[in-house]
């Protein structure tokens, strides 16, 4: 290979080279910031006397229409249509289902399906889906948040790696293949990856994954602050200071010989004075939320039930009531997503004043279940059916959040004074978005088109009304597309100077004559320093030009190290600048010696067994 000469163009790649990684680094811009002004720096660049231009002019803004960043955006917007539908909230429900009460059995399978996820959407996105998941299993079942999320996090790292759209890097990575094309010699342009070409790889280090969390790798007994669930609580501290009401929500079951089976709601309310609040009710196949005063209790009916967790225990034990261990049949009634408890102020305008609650029928009317009335800095406890309300009641509710969203919308007699949010699932469209994200799959296999396949799905679920156009652009990471758009130019800048062909001549200098598997090692640890320094997508568009001419020069497999570069950008477990662990850091409570305690020896068993399977697998 003829010696290159190092040009004055080289040298000005290298200064915005490094000024990039020295902003990424020192944290001195927002990253899509800093990314913008490194762009505008290349093209100011063309106008230095003395210079040639470092790319065409008419590349320079090419990064905003690349197929990756197509693809990426698409994916945000699938990923989107998937949560609005409930389908994350069917997931959790099976996790639980499957999982019961065993922390390790339910790591595993969060674990696994949050892989799973991220195959097929990007590995940020499913993060993201699933950090409700994990905060609904860690509340039902008094596992600390600490012990999940995690796990959860970098599974979806480890997921993204199955396939050639659940990492942004090895979406960008098929790009920058056929744009190092050009470099090589005739008749060597290399072919982007297939879709599942790299399942395997994904496949294995996900189950490493999980294994180091299962036998060392595991948080141990480390219990943060804020970060350790309370088994289903969800009276707030204010509910409990102003209004006396604690405990949590559980759901029984009436048995055979039980005294409450033939009785109305109404007698248990006025009748049994310690009872628990009833908050629903499922019997004759039909859940009741709230449960009539008037309908009638049966054998194997099954209540929600509010109260202190003795008292709960006493009341059904001298009702003969089964305490179920997991919600059942009110399952979405108890979720926390679904409904809550909520205060109602009473205005002055409002034609409820002077009538008897009785009369008005909240439950019936207005889908609430008053718990008690604050009138005055007095709290009025049960009994109040026939109390008249008064301007300035406040009525301790509890309700489904969409129908107190209704309420809000259109009902000006009274005021909920409750901050919630509330996001309507579009249950019913729930097949039509997994039919549209499986045909966006099939339609990449058969036109070969990834950018195109996705996009078409993204836009079939616009058009079907899974999403709107607005929450289209809410799905979509912005500061992500900016980052990644401006960052393509410097890599085809640092390809088309002879820059990378010069790093590469440096590097082979340097390390003298050694076997390719130790080049190859190198370049798997220059890619995952760079991905804690900078984004996986940054170190990938960086660092495949340069593994390429490595390769060339040394007579190896250009794919494979260029390969090597796209999975090893993955490999950014140690420090939270990666996406997916920002993500997790604040939910799950974790420092940075967290990511270095657990996230080490992630590094470590990543590095070696990606080199390993890489030459087995793609040799």
């Amino acid at each position: 290979m003829p010696t290159i000469a190092f040009t004055s163009e080289m040298a000005l790649v290298l200064a915005i080279l490094g000024a990039t990684v020295a902003l990424f680094v020192f944290d001195l811009l927002r990253t899509d910031v800093a990314a913008l002004c490194i762009l505008l720096a290349i093209g100011l660049s063309s106008y230095l006397p003395g210079l040639g231009p470092l790319i065409p002019p008419e590349v320079l803004f090419s990064g905003f229409s690349s197929n990756a960043v197509i693809a990426i955006i698409a994916v945000m917007i699938i990923g989107a249509g998937l949560d609005r539908t409930g389908v994350m909230r069917r997931v959790s429900e099976h996790i639980l289902r499957y999982g019961g009460q065993s922390e390790a059995r339910l790591m595993v399978l969060i674990s696994a399906a949050t892989a799973l996820l991220s195959c097929f959407v990007q590995n940020v996105a499913a993060a993201a889906l699933f950090l409700p998941v994990v905060s609904r299993i860690c509340q039902r079942t008094g596992i600390p948040v600490s012990r999940m999320m995690m796990p959860m996090g970098f599974a979806a790292i480890l997921g993204g790696l199955g396939t050639t759209i659940g990492s942004s890097s090895l979406i960008v990575l098929n790009d920058v293949l056929i744009a190092s094309s050009v470099r090589l010699p005739d008749g060597s342009a290399l072919k982007p990856l297939s879709l599942f070409s790299v399942f395997p790889l994904g496949f294995a280090l996900t189950v490493l994954g999980i294994l180091w969390f299962l036998l060392i790798g595991w948080l141990g007994r480390r219990k943060s602050e804020g970060v350790t669930a309370k088994r289903e609580r969800r009276v707030s501290e204010y509910v409990e200071r102003v209004y006396g009401i604690k405990g949590e929500l559980v759901e029984a079951k009436i048995r055979r010989n039980s005294p409450l089976a033939g009785r109305r709601v109404r007698a248990i309310e006025q009748d049994i004075a310690d009872a628990p609040f009833l908050l629903a009710l499922y019997s004759g196949d039909v859940v009741k939320v709230p449960p009539d005063p008037e309908e009638t209790l049966w054998v194997d009916s099954h209540l929600g039930l509010l109260g202190e967790p003795d008292a709960i225990a006493r009341f059904c034990e001298t009702q003969d009531l089964d305490i179920l261990e997991e919600p059942d049949r009110l399952a979405k009634v108890l979720d926390p997503q679904q409904s809550g408890i909520a205060e109602v102020v009473i205005p002055p305008s409002s034609n409820l004043v002077g009538r008897a609650i009785g009369d008005i029928k909240p439950r019936r009317n207005f889908g609430m279940n008053i718990l008690q009335i604050a009138r005055r800095g007095e709290i009025r406890l049960r009994g109040f059916g026939n109390i008249a309300v008064q301007a300035g009641d406040t009525l301790l509710v509890h309700a489904s959040w969409a129908d107190l969203a209704e309420l809000r919308r259109s009902n000006s007699n009274m005021i909920i004074a409750t901050d919630f949010r509330y996001e309507p699932m579009r249950i019913e469209l729930q097949n039509l978005a997994l039919l549209v994200s499986a045909a966006s799959l099939l339609l990449f296999f058969l036109t070969d088109n990834l950018s195109l396949s996705l996009m078409i799905g993204a836009i079939t679920m616009i058009l079907t009304r899974v999403v709107s156009m607005d929450e289209a652009y809410d799905a979509v990471s912005w500061s992500t597309i900016f980052l990644l758009s401006s960052l393509i130019p410097l890599g085809i800048a640092v390809d088309r100077t002879g820059t990378a062909a010069w790093l590469s001549q440096v590097i082979l200098a340097g390390v003298g004559d050694v076997p390719s598997w130790v080049l190859q090692s190198l370049l798997a640890v220059l890619a995952t320093v760079f991905s804690l320094l900078m984004s996986n997508v940054g170190a990938t568009i960086l660092l495949v030009p340069l593994a390429i001419n490595v390769a060339i020069a040394t007579g190896a497999d250009p794919a494979l190290f260029a390969l090597t570069i796209g999975v090893a950008t993955s490999n950014a477990f140690l420090i939270p600048t990666n996406q997916v662990n920002a993500l997790i850091a604040g939910p799950g409570g974790y420092r940075v010696s967290d990511f270095l305690r657990i996230g080490g020896g992630m590094t470590v068993i990543f590095l070696v067994a990606s080199l390993v399977l890489l030459n087995v697998l793609f040799t």
